[in-house]
């Protein structure tokens, strides 16, 4: 096999924050050898000069919808709006060309970013179109639709809410066309499925726009949402593989778990399989994540609780019977709280690790019983600039002292990893890293939301390299730069490390290299 030397760069091996060499010799696909250039040189094949750019073990989304996030680029982005009313006006001009009749769905409205704070009604829908029409909102846990939707979903004044959901109603008891979190299930499972070639197309668009931000890999999860998970499987097969390196570990919602465990194949170590995925709650900004007390505005609810404690442990028991981890949403400390108790049930295999998804809002003696179990963090960076500072009103200032707490939870010893969760975030890692170690958006001139919670450059790069293969338990052939590990490779042309923190926002990729091979080249 042919053995390549990279150098004339400086490469972070993540060791600690000091911890640097100027070359790597890369063989079959894994590194064989770090050091000096002048000691490496002589046994390669090949020689690559990086012409001084600054190398860090490959960048991994810990969390996204890869299929969504294709989505996102190739239709409206709903999440751009700041009104209601551009919003719609821009819609009707989409809709004016939509085949009559047809479902039209999009995504990412999101009512904290409109003056009004407005949630259009099915009525102010149906003047759009008269077919079927959803938006779902930026959390993915919410969604308007208009009155031909209800209708085909056959939702009315007298439909029940289901026990994860609620169908929002008026006055005088009829739908407005805001559906919570399972009342949305009755509707999408009318909306016509995608066909594998738009998946594919999705996924092509979604895997080359990764590249380009240097991502070498992401966890995702999107198997339960095209219909039978075979779909989005073939789909990623078509896509990812030798020909088209990426790395993707596929987590595998609950509802498909039993049938993906009897008969999916992968193509590891391109795609693999992944932890049983659960939601336990919804989100914060449409009150559905699972408080342990009232919203501070809203005393009426606590938000929604997917799954009783039984059938939790359960779902954990099943996963534990298969020898497998689990990947669980819990946003509110009540949901965390219930995760945590199967947990401690029904102990993880050895070998696996848990995954704790977002952990926005915790307390002191959750974290505590959190630090005896085996488990990582997969927290999004970018949710504190996106979900401040409104979320002050949504939690009351007793509860903010365990809400987005990263640097708390770092100083405890608790693994994190790092993700975006898009489509519902911006999947930019220069993005999570400023939020990571700033706590507020770019060019915003305060001292970042909850100071004191920022983390460091090294321990924010850590929630994308370190974390990401912890939260696998790969952190022994991925997420540093070392003998016998990947070559997967983040190339900046800038240290990330020094300079001010506006760097982190105007780094650009040179390259990314997985297994040796560069697949994205910025010329």
């Amino acid at each position: 096999m042919t053995k390549v030397c990279f150098h004339h760069a400086t490469f972070y091996t993540m060791k600690s924050i000091n911890d640097t060499v100027e070359a790597v010799l890369v063989e079959n696909g894994k590194i064989i050898e770090i050091g000096l250039f002048e000691d490496l040189k002589n046994q390669a094949d090949q020689c690559i000069d990086l012409q001084g750019s600054f190398v860090y073990p490959g960048f991994v989304d810990s969390h996204i919808h890869l299929i969504g996030h294709g989505d996102k680029l190739r239709q409206i982005d709903l999440s751009t709006y700041t009104s209601a009313e551009k919003m719609t006006a821009d819609l009707q001009l989409l809709l004016n060309n939509h085949p009559s009749g047809e479902w039209f769905v999009a995504e990412g409205w999101n009512e904290n970013n409109f003056a009004d704070q407005k949630i259009l009604s099915r009525y102010e829908l149906d003047k759009l179109s008269s077919g079927p029409l959803a938006l779902k909102r930026v959390c993915r846990h919410a969604m308007i639709v208009n009155s031909a939707a209800l209708q085909i979903a056959g939702i009315t004044r007298d439909t029940p809410d289901p026990d994860d959901g609620v169908i929002v109603r008026d006055d005088s008891g009829e739908p407005t066309g805001y559906l919570l979190d399972g009342a949305k299930a009755i509707i999408e499972k009318h909306i016509p499925e995608v066909s594998i070639n738009q998946l594919v197309i999705s996924l092509e668009t979604a895997v080359n726009d990764l590249l380009s931000r240097g991502f070498t890999g992401v966890h995702t999860e999107d198997m339960s949402y095209y219909g039978k998970y075979s779909k989005p499987l073939q789909a990623f097969k078509e896509v990812i593989g030798e020909s088209r390196k990426f790395r993707v570990n596929l987590l595998r919602h609950h509802t498909v778990f039993d049938e993906m465990k009897a008969e999916a194949t992968y193509d590891e170590p391109w795609i693999e399989p992944g932890a049983m995925k659960i939601f336990i709650d919804g989100a914060l900004g449409g009150r559905t994540a699972l408080l342990s007390e009232p919203y501070a505005d809203d005393p009426t609810t606590q938000g929604v609780s997917i799954h009783s404690q039984e059938d939790l442990n359960a779902l954990v028991a099943k996963a534990r019977s298969y020898g497998e981890a689990v990947a669980v949403h819990a946003i509110g400390d009540l949901g965390m709280e219930m995760i945590v108790e199967a947990i401690e049930t029904h102990s993880v295999p050895t070998g696996k690790r848990d995954r704790l998804i977002h952990a926005n809002v915790l307390r002191e003696e959750l974290v505590t019983r959190m630090e005896k179990l085996d488990v990582v963090l997969d927290i999004q960076p970018s949710f504190v600039t996106s979900d401040f500072p409104w979320v002050k009103e949504r939690l009351g200032n007793v509860r903010m002292d365990w809400a987005y707490a990263w640097k708390k939870l770092t100083n405890r010893g608790m693994m994190l990893s790092g993700g975006s969760d898009s489509p519902i975030e911006e999947v930019d890692p220069r993005l999570g890293l400023y939020a990571a170690v700033t706590r507020k958006k770019p060019g915003e001139t305060h001292d970042g939301y909850q100071p004191e919670e920022k983390l460091s450059r090294f321990e924010a790069i850590a929630l994308y390299t370190i974390g990401s293969a912890q939260a696998i338990c790969k952190e022994h052939e991925r997420g540093y730069i070392d003998i016998d590990f990947d070559a997967d490779f983040t190339v900046f042309d800038r240290n990330l490390f020094e300079g001010p923190d506006e760097q982190l926002i105007n780094a650009q990729v040179v390259k990314t290299i997985i297994a040796g091979d560069i697949v994205f080249e910025n010329n």
